[in-house]
């Protein structure tokens, strides 16, 4: 007769550096699911995760025993092939507003769930909801039914959907167990997999303003999230990119959600494009639709020269209650009372752009939150107007800050002061994409 398993058994085993079975991973997921085991188990289990490890079998299983701890979703009744994409969290990284229309004007479903911001990295459900009456919220139903009428939903992580991921992750922000790379994936591709993904793009981003501070640790993670993927029946690659200055100009929701609308209509920054293209191109490859690099990219360029990708983000608005109005007139979304340069102290080139630095300026501008649904204020942020490579003169604005009080405004003023470094000689524009997984 086999024994009954325990709690206790399974945290000594992986505290031992055993890998554990997917009878025992499972146990621990659903129970806790359930509230069948208490927090402070589940906590010793996670620390002892942190320091253990897992093999890939392990991360596939804890995977899809999350994933399976909700309803996963089948859409191939919507569609033949559901794509997504998938970010590790960045600054001034509004890809998503971008890939998701390119791509869905080019004839893939994208249906995909995203997350509201949480320290400094911004959340896509925020910048949407810059725009009045956009709803961010869909049941599970309105999700399917968009994915069929426009080809591209984005909504927020339902309950329904991996809930023991939910709840792990809330456990895991109070008991330093963030920072795992087997954790980290296994939340990642659970949600993903719980969402029906057929074919999905990852951009895992590495420097100060990530979470991935070295490429090594970027690359770890990246190749442990395909795996899992491949183990679970999933398409997937991965982008590596540079995250040591902002990705385009604009930091804050409806500035970043402004400088989206104006990449959709064919005047948006080069960095910006450069990584739209390089992900759509890995969904369009896998979901059949290119063959090459060079074809992909071709198609994404002709959706965006055409209007297509723009007015398939318009669509995607108006669907989920969006205003028209101030998506067409994006000078009227919500904007700051203050609005002050920051200018260069000195002549010369622009040789670092801290990006956490500037997240944290934003953040003390009210652009983020601390707390888990807290409020924040969109109208916030920064607007760069130099890059790292580009020469600056003195008294030159090195960027804008969008202000709505005058204390914040001055917090965020003293840590710029350590975001710049100019120096008399020139400097290489440093690369964005870093390898492809």
């Amino acid at each position: 007769m086999t024994e009954p398993l325990r709690v206790v058994d399974i945290i000594l085993k992986k505290k031992a550096g055993f890998p554990l079975s997917a009878e025992e991973i499972d146990f621990i997921v659903q129970g806790y699911s359930r509230d069948q085991i208490p927090d402070y188990q589940v906590a010793a289990w996670l620390m002892a995760t942190c320091w253990r490890g897992m093999d890939d079998r392990e991360i596939a299983d804890l995977t899809l025993s999350m994933a399976h701890s909700g309803e996963i979703l089948n859409l191939h009744d919507v569609a033949p092939i559901i794509v997504d994409k998938h970010s590790t969290g960045g600054v001034g990284d509004k890809t998503s507003l971008v890939l998701t229309p390119l791509v869905a004007s080019s004839g893939l479903t994208v249906a995909k769930m995203s997350g509201r911001s949480l320290g400094f990295s911004g959340g896509t459900m925020d910048k949407l909801e810059s725009v009045p009456g956009f709803r961010a919220e869909l049941s599970l139903q309105e999700f399917r039914d968009a994915a069929r009428r426009v080809g591209l939903v984005i909504t927020a992580q339902s309950l329904e959907l991996a809930p023991a991921d939910k709840k792990i992750y809330a456990l895991r922000d109070v008991t330093a167990t963030v920072d795992s790379i087997p954790l980290i994936a296994s939340s990642v591709m659970s949600k993903k997999i719980a969402a029906g993904s057929d074919c999905i793009a990852l951009d895992v981003k590495v420097g100060r303003g990530a979470f991935m501070p070295t490429l090594d640790l970027a690359l770890l993670l990246a190749n442990t999230m395909v795996r899992i993927g491949e183990r679970a029946g999933r398409k997937v690659r991965a982008i590596i990119s540079s995250m040591e200055q902002p990705l385009g100009h604009a930091v804050g929701n409806a500035l970043e959600l402004a400088e989206a609308v104006r990449t959709l209509q064919g005047e948006g920054p080069k960095d910006l494009l450069e990584l739209c293209f390089a992900l759509g191109g890995l969904l369009l490859q896998m979901a059949g639709r290119a063959d090459t690099p060079e074809q992909a990219r071709t198609i994404l360029q002709q959706q965006l020269a055409s209007g297509a990708a723009w007015e398939k983000f318009r669509a995607f608005v108006a669907n989920q209650g969006g205003s028209l109005d101030v998506l067409d007139h994006p000078e009227r979304l919500p904007t700051a009372t203050i609005v002050e340069p920051f200018l260069s102290p000195q002549d010369g080139y622009l040789a670092h752009l801290d990006a956490r630095q500037i997240a944290q300026a934003c953040m003390a501008l009210g652009a983020g939150r601390t707390k888990t649904n807290a409020p924040i204020d969109h109208a916030v942020g920064v607007v760069l107007h130099a890059k790292v490579g580009e020469a600056v003169r003195k008294g030159q604005a090195l960027l804008s800050l969008h202000a709505n009080d005058s204390t914040r405004l001055e917090q965020a003023r003293d840590i710029l002061g350590q975001a710049f470094q100019i120096q008399p000689e020139p400097v290489a524009v440093p690369p964005l994409i870093l390898g492809v997984v």
